[in-house]
Formats: structure tokens, C-alpha cells, sequence
């Protein structure tokens, strides 16, 4: 009898939930929250969700008034899996205790960070925790400067290590008890350390390896030039799009965080109800995009809108997408559609879907397009695994939190690792069992 080898994509799914699952049950335990605070399971597990898939919204007014040293402890490791995904730090564990890793771990590492190839991928575990730590570790000591000018000694330590981690990881999480992220703490120094972890994180482990080893533009690969191209054409063009449509609302420091942030990061400097719808929607695109492939963050990922403007623009000229004297495989084209088309379809289903539940919520006195903007807001930062809020979040009904829920999830595997699950041959090469069929032109438009 022939062993059927589980799914990659399944092991990397039911591994995320499974994460969830504990981090929730973990949050639930007296001694992770304050004696006067009362943590219902859907809370506990929107807080567990939203660590795990790195996002940052919150259905608690604030993780400093709720969770006690422990529960920030395990808020934090959820961090920590979710941003390097459970299936490194599972890998890593591993090569730490001397365990052998086989072709079918080698795949599944593949799988989990989207890589072209088997080689290397154990190096590339290795590479991915160092560089985590490094610049984690790095950041928080300089976050140290300016938080000990607020808080106690240890109290600085603990939440200059806590934001490094969750700027790097693009989780937006914090520490600060006002429950308005940075807002309060526009010091230079941390706004600016911050957007860098942002940056570095988001930009992923892949690009981070090519600079350190070949430095110079020339020597980089395409993927690395792309992803560096598109990531500063949308801090550039986001900041003066943000600056430009709220002049008076928002400062150009504040402009650039914001663009940095918005995809996928979620700290935030500026108070989101206070600047222009347009400005709003200029954010929710961001969210979209969100970071790069083997990153830290989330969306439909920078290289996926770098292909589908660049086939888009050839199209209208009559030419191939050609991009640094090289044809964009036709394969890699209708991926980014289908991941382009999953993810809105499914965004414009949950705003759908929240938008009913919320018509039943009793803690909504007036139903208007202002909360409606506010409930699609969330939901674009849910799926973008943002943590960008209009702060609607904890006052939302529990069946709302749990379509939020499902929807940090879905941005942070991806519709394609989704929908791979039904992909019975997952480890050959796809193949029409030798038919060849006629082809058919249908009438498009």
C-alpha cells in the first residue's frame, strides 16, 4: 500500500490554526489578563488570530490595560511565528536539535515562503531567524532612547523590545495605554526607526540575502529589483497622494510614515477619522498591495501589482511585458490576475457580509456610509493584515469579529495556498494527461 503524503498547504493552513487555537486558549487563562478584566473567547481569539497572521487590529481597547506580563509574553511569540510563519520556526527548531530534514520539509519550506526552488531553503530558515533578530535587537535599542523619556527603566525595556518586534514582524501592536498607537510619540527618531523595521521587514528575507551578498544594483537579481523598485514607487507616490489630498490634516513626516505603514504595518501617526475619504482610499489601495513575497506582511504582495501594471502597459503598446531585458512568464501573469481578482472578490464579500451582521449589532446607534466607509476600512486592514483602524474594532458584533477573523487569515496565507488544497498534484508538474483539446477564442469585453 502506497503512503499518501499530506499537502504542503494543508500542513502550512492547519499549522496557522492550530497556532491560533492555543495562543487563544493561552489568553484565556486568569493569569494572562487583569483580575478586573473579562476576556470572552471571541476576543481571545481575534487577539490570537490577529498576532498570528500579523495584523494588529484589536478587539480589546488596549494590551496594556488588559493582558498582564504574561499574556504580552504570549502576544509576543505569536508575533514572532506569525511574522517568520510557524513552518520556519518548526524548521528551525529542528536544525537546532540536529533533526534531519527531508525533501518533503525542504517543499513545504518551499511552499511556505513562495520560492521558485528546493536549494537552499534550510539556509534560508537559518538566514531568515538571524536577520529577524538582528534587526529586532538593533531597533530596540534605539527605541530605548525615546520610550525611557516616558516610562520607567524596565518599562522602557519591555516596550522598546515589544515595538521592535512587532514593527519588524509588521504586526502594529503596542504597548501605550492611550490606544492610539504612535500618535502620541511623534519623536523623529522613532518614527523613523520604525518605518525602517517596517521596510526591512516587509521587503522580505529573499531581497534582505541578495543586497548582503551582491550589493550592488547590477548584481541583483530581478525579483530584488522589482520588489525594491515597486516598494519605493509606493512610499514615494502613496506620501504625496496622502500629503496632497489632506494638506492641512497630515505633516509630510507624518505623509511618509503613513505610506510606509499602511501596507501592512498599522502604526499609525495620524488619526484615520480625521483626514478625507480620499485620503482614505489612497490608504485602503496600500493595504491592498500590502509587502513582498517571504515577507513579514501581508496583501496581494508588491511583486503581484509590479506584473499586472507591466503586462497592462505592454498590452495597450501590442508588446510582450518585458522587464529588465526579460519576458514576464505568461504562467506568473495569470497568477497575479487570479490572486488580484480572489482577493477582491473576497474583500467586497466581507464587507458585504459585516456590513448585514452590523445591522443587527445594538452598539450601532445609527447605521450610515460613514460607517459603512469605516466598516470597509477594517476590513481592507484585515485582509492587507494591516491593523490600520477607523476604531470600530472592539465595539463590533461577535460574528463580525469573526469574519475579521477569517479574513486576517485569508490575507496572510493567501488565496493561492487556499485554493492549492484542491490541487491533487501538488509535488508534479501539471499535466493534461496527454490530451490535447482545440482552442476556443472567447469574446472578451
Amino acid at each position: 500500500m502506497v503512503k499518501k503524503k499530506i499537502s504542503p498547504y494543508i500542513i502550512i493552513i492547519f499549522g496557522f490554526v492550530a497556532v491560533i487555537m492555543i495562543g487563544a486558549l493561552l489568553l484565556l487563562l486568569p493569569f494572562s489578563t487583569y483580575d478586573n478584566v473579562h476576556l470572552s473567547f471571541i476576543n481571545a481569539l481575534f487577539t490570537a488570530t490577529s498576532a498570528v497572521c500579523v495584523t494588529g487590529l484589536s478587539a480589546v481597547p488596549t494590551l496594556a490595560g488588559t493582558f498582564t506580563i504574561f499574556g504580552k509574553i504570549i502576544i509576543t511569540v505569536l508575533i514572532e511565528v506569525g511574522g517568520l510563519g510557524f513552518v520556519t520556526v518548526v524548521i528551525f527548531i529542528f536544525t537546532l536539535l540536529g533533526l534531519k530534514i527531508g525533501m518533503q520539509d525542504r517543499f513545504l519550506i518551499k511552499e511556505s515562503l513562495n520560492q521558485n526552488s528546493l536549494r537552499g531553503m534550510v539556509r534560508l530558515v537559518r538566514f531568515a531567524v538571524f536577520v529577524s533578530l538582528t534587526v529586532q535587537g538593533t531597533g530596540a535599542i534605539i527605541n530605548f532612547f525615546v520610550f525611557k523619556q516616558y516610562f520607567p527603566f524596565w518599562d522602557a525595556v519591555g516596550i522598546s523590545v515589544f515595538h521592535a518586534i512587532s514593527a519588524f514582524n509588521n504586526a502594529g501592536f503596542d504597548l501605550f495605554t492611550q490606544g492610539q498607537s504612535l500618535i502620541p510619540y511623534q519623536d523623529p527618531l522613532l518614527v523613523f526607526n520604525t518605518a525602517a523595521m517596517i521596510i526591512v521587514g516587509g521587503i522580505g528575507f529573499i531581497v534582505i540575502n541578495d543586497i548582503l551578498k551582491n550589493k550592488t544594483w547590477k548584481n541583483l537579481s530581478i525579483h530584488s529589483r522589482i520588489v525594491l523598485r515597486t516598494s519605493l514607487g509606493l512610499i514615494i507616490v502613496g506620501m504625496l497622494l496622502i500629503k496632497l489630498l489632506d494638506w492641512e490634516n497630515v505633516t509630510w513626516v507624518q505623509a511618509f510614515f503613513t505610506s510606509v505603514s499602511a501596507r501592512t504595518a498599522g502604526f499609525q501617526t495620524v488619526d484615520f477619522n480625521a483626514i478625507t475619504s480620499s485620503g482614505l482610499v489612497v490608504v485602503m489601495i496600500l493595504m491592498f498591495i500590502g509587502a513582498s513575497p517571504s515577507s513579514t506582511g501581508g496583501g496581494v504582495k508588491t511583486t503581484t501589482f509590479y506584473a499586472i501594471i507591466k503586462y497592462i502597459g505592454s498590452f495597450a503598446r501590442g508588446k510582450p511585458p518585458i522587464t529588465y531585458n526579460r519576458k514576464i512568464a505568461n504562467g506568473s501573469v495569470i497568477k497575479a490576475f487570479i490572486l488580484v481578482v480572489l482577493s477582491l472578490s473576497f474583500v467586497i464579500l466581507m464587507v458585504l457580509a459585516v456590513a448585514i451582521v452590523e445591522r443587527f449589532n445594538p452598539n450601532v446607534l445609527v447605521e450610515d456610509t460613514v460607517y459603512f466607509q469605516k466598516i470597509t476600512f477594517e476590513v481592507f486592514s484585515a485582509f492587507g493584515t494591516v491593523g490600520n483602524s477607523m476604531g470600530i474594532t472592539p465595539g463590533l458584533h461577535w460574528l463580525s469579529k469573526a469574519l475579521l477573523c477569517l479574513t486576517m487569515l485569508f490575507g496572510r496565507l493567501g488565496p493561492i495556498t487556499i485554493i492549492s488544497v484542491w490541487n491533487r498534484n501538488w509535488n508534479v508538474e501539471a499535466s493534461s494527461h496527454g490530451i490535447k483539446f482545440i482552442e476556443e477564442k472567447i469574446i472578451i469585453g
